[in-house]
């Protein structure tokens, strides 16, 4: 049951990320309402959704989605000259990390917990 809402979760916050990118401007004080859900949702996938084996490649999969997300969201300053979908994939981007980042934190706070139990192969 947990694996499902942690699947559940990650799969609605997917879909938040890519629709709050998208409408951010038309969406007004809902933004903010969006934005705190995708970091809940980036919780409970931390907590519920990655364990065991998969998580050293979740890891690796969403420290590269970071990366490319963070530069590609505020770093790049040239998404204004992008005139029709710029300000829509910096809005995604910029989603993506309030989903992902929590996430990510969680599963790696439980993976340095486990190697300081030293109960990880």
């Amino acid at each position: 049951m947990e694996k499902q809402i942690g699947n559940y979760s990650f799969i609605i916050g997917v879909i938040v990320a890519v629709v709050l990118g998208l409408a951010a401007s038309k969406l007004g004080n809902a933004t903010v309402w969006l934005q705190s859900l995708l970091v809940v949702l980036g919780l409970v996938v931390g907590f519920l959704n990655v364990s065991g084996k998969e998580t050293k490649e979740f890891l690796l999969v969403a420290v590269s989605i970071v990366i490319v997300a963070y530069a590609a969201g505020d770093q790049i300053k040239g998404w204004e000259e992008v005139k029709v979908i710029g300000q829509y994939m910096q809005g995604i981007f910029n989603s993506i990390l309030a989903f992902v980042v929590p996430a990510t934190i969680v599963v790696a706070l439980k993976q340095v917990w486990d190697l300081a139990k030293g109960e990880t192969a």
